[in-house]
């Protein structure tokens, strides 16, 4: 004889495995290109700007400036992507809140730069990008080595962005 049972109902299909670290990846590229798209709408005159300051003989032609930070904000984000995928929830969310202050002071940089031209204003905020930068190493390096080996680019270009902007605020006061 054949039993006729109901079978049991099929659970929802889960999501695919991973998807939700994806979408921390996506977030985090989002967030890094829309700091450099808001950024290059803050400075639309940017390369005429920059062709009329006064500057060392050390400073890079402006052309160099789109490519390297393209790939430097690329970097940003996988590194914190990286992090973010960590179990210590209580160091990851300490590093993202230093990501995001290194994150909002480059933001604020450009327009100070370009649109305002305050050159000396500039050189502070940068100052403190540098120093939320470093600290944001630093606690990357207690979750993933990696992702803190991804910021030293930004942070080595930063340092050179920060002598390049007192070298110009100097010879443009």
């Amino acid at each position: 004889m054949a039993h006729s049972a109901t079978p049991a109902p099929m659970p929802p299909p889960a999501r695919p495995h991973g998807s939700r670290r994806w979408r921390a990846l996506a977030g985090f590229l989002a967030v890094s290109y829309g700091v450099a798209a808001l950024g290059a709408l803050a400075s639309a005159d940017a390369g005429e700007v920059y062709a009329a300051l006064a500057r060392p003989a050390w400073a890079p032609p402006a052309w160099l400036f789109g490519p390297v930070w393209t790939v430097l904000y690329g970097m940003m984000a996988i590194a914190a992507w990286l992090v973010e995928r960590q179990p210590n929830r209580l160091r990851v969310r300490r590093a993202r809140m230093w990501w995001s202050v290194q994150v909002t002071l480059n933001l604020a940089w450009t327009p100070l730069f370009f649109a305002a031209r305050r050159y000396g204003l500039a050189l502070l905020d940068i100052v403190l990008l540098l120093a939320a930068l470093a600290t944001t190493v630093v606690l990357f390096r207690r979750l993933s080595r990696t992702a803190s080996l991804l910021l030293v680019p930004y942070l080595l270009w930063v340092c050179f962005a920060t002598a390049l902007n007192a070298a110009i605020w100097q010879l443009n006061p």
